[in-house]
């Protein structure tokens, strides 16, 4: 998986862009009519990034975690100051390569991929390695 750097997600850069937000919820099985009550519009800047000077965008290239949602030209929304803990999906740099990947810290330190083709990368102390920044929130565009 290759992952492209769009840029820093200032939420001062943006002008606020509000999206109408219903109060009910949306059903996944059976159709429920929707009612006319609209709660206040949700600006996903505020929504989506907590610490604008630390979030940045990034566009996937590949599929070695479609089992974590995370598709081919998905967007990543990655916070370089949150602490990456055991599971985190992070942005890592191994050798200048970006990746993103499952972090695991036990039994042994590697990243792991959401999907059985791809095979764990171990980590060592000789490794060329750095992770960016930890996956707050994918974007996936389906039209």
């Amino acid at each position: 998986m290759k992952l492209k750097y769009l840029g820093t997600m200032l939420t001062d850069d943006y002008p606020p862009f509000e999206i109408p937000y219903f109060q009910d919820m949306v059903a996944a099985g059976f159709p429920s009519p929707a009612s006319d009550f609209m709660e206040n519009p949700i600006d996903l800047n505020q929504y989506l990034v907590k610490n604008g000077v630390a979030t940045f965008l990034f566009r996937v290239s590949g599929t070695s975690m479609i089992e974590a949602l995370i598709d081919d030209g998905s967007l990543l929304l990655v916070d370089c100051s949150m602490q990456a803990i055991h599971n985190s999906i992070v942005v890592a740099k191994i050798h200048g390569d970006l990746v993103c990947r499952r972090l695991c810290l036990r039994p042994k330190y590697c990243l792991i991929a959401e999907n059985k083709e791809y095979q764990p990368i171990y980590l060592d102390p000789d490794m060329e390695f750095e992770i960016m920044g930890v996956v707050t929130a994918v974007i996936h565009q389906f039209a």
